[in-house]
Order: structure tokens, then sequence, then C-alpha cells
């Protein structure tokens, strides 16, 4: 898995020029709308909602002594609680909502890389959106099932660094899973699908590492988050597609 984790990675270097070279930039510019303005919804949650967070953590504290300290510790797990639970609800609705613009963009892509040799399913733009959100919704039922556990452990010294780090890693694998699916869904039906990321998780990790890193740059991390991974997935899942169409052409020869 570690190998794979390392090629989803790679396939970064070369996704700003495939964007510039193929004038893919067009399809990219509701998308970045929609993820600048669900960031800055997420935000705004966060500080209007701390306080009422951290009043219900700091009720925990029943002593007098330190209560302000608590108080205001509480405040800020609080925020960071949102914060992280609207980071994993912002990568499936920023997903969900542009997979009509970006399905355009890996069949740009597959047409670059591979013009004639996948067969894939026609899809409309409707079928897009709809498969986006059954997609999305089924990972945000699993990564939040996933997540709060590790979230919950990640407050507590020294354990918090390992969780913290398996935290980051499921939401990093449930991101590269979303932007391969916008190749996979011309490919494949739902369950091949989610079949098919299963058993190749280490490039979607890979890919969803830096999905995640990018959201850590404020401003120019969210609004460019999208094109640059979700070109870096279309050619990861492409080559993958490919192995595959091989690997059955042989086995039939």
């Amino acid at each position: 898995m570690i190998k794979s984790i390392f090629k989803g990675l790679a396939a970064y270097k070369d996704s700003l020029g495939l964007i510039s070279k193929l004038r893919l930039w067009k399809y990219f510019a509701i998308p970045m709308a929609i993820s600048f303005f669900t960031a800055l919804l997420i935000g705004v949650s966060a500080w209007g909602l701390s306080d009422n967070i951290g009043a219900l953590i700091s009720k925990l504290w029943i002593r007098e002594w330190g209560a302000q300290t608590v108080a205001t510790l509480s405040t800020i797990v609080g925020a960071l609680i949102i914060i992280a639970l609207g980071l994993i609800a912002y990568k499936h609705l920023i997903m969900a909502f542009s997979a009509p613009f970006m399905s355009p963009v890996s069949e740009k892509l597959e047409a670059h890389f591979y013009s004639g040799v996948h067969q894939h399913r026609n899809t409309s733009n409707a079928g897009q959106l709809v498969r986006g959100l059954k997609i999305n919704l089924r990972n945000l039922a699993w990564e939040l099932l996933l997540s709060i556990p590790f979230l919950i452990l990640s407050l507590i010294p020294v354990i918090g660094i390992a969780a913290t780090a398996i935290l980051f890693l499921i939401q990093a694998y449930y991101a590269g899973f979303g932007n391969m699916d916008y190749t996979l869904e011309r490919h494949f039906p739902y369950r091949e699908s989610v079949n098919f990321v299963k058993r190749h998780r280490g490039y979607a990790i890979g890919n969803g590492i830096v999905f995640m890193l990018f959201l850590l740059i404020p401003v120019v991390g969210i609004i460019l988050v999208l094109p640059i991974s979700v070109t870096a997935a279309s050619k990861t899942t492409l080559e993958l597609l490919d192995q595959k169409t091989i690997y059955s052409d042989d086995h039939r020869n």
C-alpha cells in the first residue's frame, strides 16, 4: 500500500500543466466558487457555535478553581470539533455538487491520454449529480462513523498524536475516493466503483493527503484544491483502468 500511496502523491506533479494544456480552467469556475463559500460557511459556523459547545464542555468541570481556564479551553476545543466535523462535511458537499463539472474534466483527460481505448457508459449531468450525492452521502456516513472515535481520542495527550494521524488518513482516503469516482462513474455502476477504490485504497489515500494539505493553505488552497486534486486523481484512475483493460485482454488471449 505504501508504494500505491506514493504513486497517488506523484500524480500531482503534472496537474497544473495538464489543466493549462487542455484548457480545463473554465470547468472549475463554479466548483471553486462552491468550495470557497462552503468553507466560509463552515468558518462562520465554527466562530458562532464554538462558545455554545464550549459552554457544554465546561459544565463537566464542577469546581470553581480553574473554571475560567477550563471555559477558555472548552471554547477552543468546541471550535476545533466544529472545524474537524466541518471539514468532513465540506469535502463531501463540494464533491457531490461539483460532479456535473468535474466529470467532463475527467472525460477530457481520458480523451487526451486514452482516446478510443476505454469503452464507457454515457451519463447525463443529472445522473452525475445523483451519483455524486449517493457516493458522497455513503462516504460521509462511513467517515463520520470511523472519525468520531478518533476525534475524541485526539483530545487525549500522547494518544492524541496517533489518533490525529489516523484521523487524517481516514479523511484523506475518503477525499481521494470522491476524486477517483469522477472517472469511475463513467465506467462502473455504484457498487463496482466502491469495490474498485477499496482494492486501490493506497492511491486514494495518496491523492487525499495532498487534498487535505491544500485545505491548510488559507483561501488559495480552498480555491485550487479541486482542480489540482481531481486532475491528479483522474490521471491515476485512468492508469489503473488501463492496467485492468490490458490484464483482461491478456487473460482472454
